[in-house]
């Protein structure tokens, strides 16, 4: 079953749109919190991820058709959400945590104590929109964002769902800044902000007149950077005309004449939201090329990590 991307959605500071993403310079550090554009009640208490998330998920889902003037437009039951994220509510956790030492659990809100669930973003990204279909999250380190948008066609392939929204998103406060820098309290160039896409198949979105923005390809989750990328191109080494690369130093066997495309490097560490703004980078890339997209993140035992996964975007047909 062809699968393929209907929908983008961001919500990172100074990027306008998913093509911004290519741009070669960093987005400007003191460009409006985009946050800022959730209004409303019901805010209080969702954590600075969830915000982000609601964000870029509203986005997404009104450009793949799937809301329209706030509703739904397909079964409810139907819809799903595959979340990514590694530090997420860590600081709803950690305020939790302190709270509980100091005045026991009896100090704690019973508004905010649900919110130390560690699939908090997911849940409440489909309870905004009625999105009652399988419900995941994935903290899996450096691959989590990759390993997102594989499930996410899982679920449509297994015909579980029609529809699924997959949403990586990272926040920056203090409790973030003290694992990033393992406790030393070094100062760590961290991603704030969060991506969507809508995925589905390609027949589905054929029937609701949609187009197709990228055909999402074979993936991987090997030991090492060099068997991942080699189990998705295949025997025929198949083209890649932009090449993801993953966070931290550059594997040894970089793919030319591929561009590159390293997030990282432009956006500071972005964990597990990485590769759902991969998948965003390159679904843009393909609006204008019709040669694939290969998105990579982990370096496996190539590079330090526990493992590295590999994806590839196609134009949709």
């Amino acid at each position: 079953m062809d699968v393929v991307v209907t929908g983008l959605g961001l919500a990172l500071r100074g990027v306008d749109g998913a093509r911004g993403l290519l741009a070669p310079d960093p987005p400007a550090p003191d460009a409006d919190d985009p946050a800022a554009r959730l209004t409303g009640r019901g805010l209080r208490y969702r954590d600075r991820a969830t915000r982000l998330a609601m964000c870029a998920a509203r986005d997404a889902l009104a450009a793949a058709g799937l809301v329209r003037d706030g509703a739904l437009t397909v079964p409810a039951h139907r819809a799903g959400v595959v979340a990514s994220t590694n530090y997420g509510n860590v600081d709803t956790v950690c305020d939790a945590v302190t709270t509980i030492a100091k005045e026991t659990y009896a100090g704690t809100s019973p508004m905010a104590l649900p919110a130390t669930a560690s699939n908090v973003v997911a849940s409440w990204v489909a309870i905004t929109h009625g999105l009652r279909g399988a419900n995941l999250t994935l903290c899996n380190g450096e691959t989590s964002g990759l390993d997102a948008v594989h499930w996410a066609r899982q679920l449509i392939a297994a015909r579980r769902v029609g529809w699924v929204l997959v949403v990586g998103v990272e926040p920056v406060n203090p409790p973030v800044r003290h694992l990033a820098s393992g406790g030393t309290g070094a100062d760590v160039r961290l991603l704030d902000g969060a991506a969507a896409l809508v995925v589905e198949a390609a027949e589905s979105a054929r029937e609701r007149g949609v187009p197709g923005l990228a055909e999402i390809g074979p993936y991987a989750r090997k030991g090492t950077w060099t068997e991942a990328v080699a189990a998705v191109r295949g025997p025929a080494a198949e083209p890649v005309g932009l090449w993801c690369a993953p966070g931290g130093a550059v594997p040894p066997h970089a793919l030319e004449p591929a561009l590159t495309c390293d997030l990282t490097a432009k956006m500071g560490e972005c964990s597990g939201a990485l590769g759902v703004l991969q998948a965003a980078a390159g679904t843009a890339w393909l609006d204008d090329e019709t040669s694939g997209v290969l998105a990579t993140a982990g370096t496996g035992r190539d590079g330090g990590t526990d493992a590295a996964a590999a994806l590839i975007l196609r134009a949709a047909r």
